[in-house]
């Protein structure tokens, strides 16, 4: 079996451990004769299995007590327009930081729940950085502030948590959750869909103070309402379960690592490495000012555009797939999330220095 070096922005990499030990669980999961794929929900088989992931995700991001952990549907895009359905409540209006495409999404879809005041924008920089929070323009009676952590197409990243003072702070992790310690307690609601660093596709996560539920808009779908899905334990509707069960995999997989701080430590080494080369070299650029460089995307430009596919043909070669930029940036992305090992990066820096001295 040969294993290509995976760069995909996600759905991504898994573990090689994790889907080793889903193959041999999956025609009988501990004795059951079931697979996790078909498992009641309800079932206590499946019950302990989402137990002990919530747990284990409540450990591995140290989550305070006062707020719920929620498995939901529908990924980061779902949640762009549930969140101000629950959040909103009675307030006029929420405040957002435009840093890139995925910031625009979710101010689009916001608008259509209530005002929405973009605080800070990226763009004049062709969202190559984020701006000081000085510049931010905040209201103090807004019902939340978001912030992308990571833009997974931009590469752009937040290497500090803003104090947004006693307004709500809201962000999308959906690219970078569980690649670091994050103090949870510094924000209202964190969410992010699975497909990055977590597992499959189908899995949302959702962490929310307990404060801010039971405020949902009334024409909020049933099963949308934060509260109503913290009552029922994320059981109110099916949930994506097999796509638990490999989080909960996931979830071991990174406390056997050693934890967040371990795992900082592996995401630093790699960014580094591929980083320190593009710095010193003179065919290959990153677009993105060096303090919000994302350690999880990495986007990166040939000095030649003509040469791009015959690029990522090499790669291909090599065994390094999903390397191509987004279209809406163009240019290469390296997406190097949790399950992609330091061998990867190394492989791939090797390969772009046999390029460029080939056609430097």
């Amino acid at each position: 079996m040969t294993r290509v070096f995976n760069f995909s922005a996600g759905p991504a990499a898994l573990p090689e451990s994790v889907l080793q030990l889903a193959a041999e669980e999956m025609l009988d999961w501990h004795g059951s004769g079931m697979s996790v794929m078909e498992m009641s929900h309800r079932g206590k088989e499946f019950i302990g299995i989402a137990n002990e992931a919530e747990a284990l995700l409540r450990e591995l991001l140290a989550v305070p007590a006062g707020y719920k952990v929620l498995f939901m549907q529908g990924g980061a895009i779902g949640q762009n327009a549930i969140l101000p359905m629950n959040l909103l409540g009675g307030k006029a209006s929420a405040d957002y930081v435009d840093t890139g495409e995925w910031s625009k999404k979710s101010i689009k879809e916001a608008k259509k729940y209530g005002r929405v005041n973009v605080v800070a924008s990226a763009a004049d920089s062709g969202y190559t950085t984020i701006p000081p929070r000085e510049t931010w323009k905040l209201d103090a009676d807004a019902a939340y502030v978001h912030i992308c952590s990571n833009e997974t197409i931009g590469g752009v990243e937040y290497h500090w948590t803003p104090d947004v003072g006693g307004v709500p702070l809201v962000a999308d992790m959906s690219s970078d959750i569980l690649s670091r310690p994050v103090d949870v307690s510094k924000y209202g609601l964190i969410y992010g869909g699975a497909q990055k660093n977590i597992g499959p596709a189908g899995l949302t996560i959702v962490i929310v103070r307990d404060a801010l539920l039971g405020h949902a808009l009334p024409a909020t779908p049933t099963a949308f309402d934060y509260k109503i899905v913290a009552d029922n334990d994320s059981m109110y509707n099916t949930p994506p379960t097999y796509a638990i069960y490999i989080a909960g995999l996931v979830f071991n997989w990174i406390k056997a690592m050693g934890g967040l701080p371990a795992m900082a430590g592996h995401n630093a080494a790699k960014a580094a490495l591929l980083y320190d080369f593009l710095e010193g070299s003179g065919f290959f650029s990153s677009p993105v000012a060096r303090d919000c460089r994302s350690l999880m995307n990495v986007p990166f430009k040939l000095k030649n555009e003509a040469l791009d596919a015959a690029f990522l043909k090499g790669a291909e070669a090599r065994g390094m797939v999903q390397l191509k930029g987004h279209r809406s940036v163009g240019g290469m992305r390296a997406s190097i999330y949790n399950a992609m090992p330091l061998a990867g990066v190394a492989a791939l820096v090797a390969y772009m220095k046999e390029f460029e001295a080939e056609h430097g």
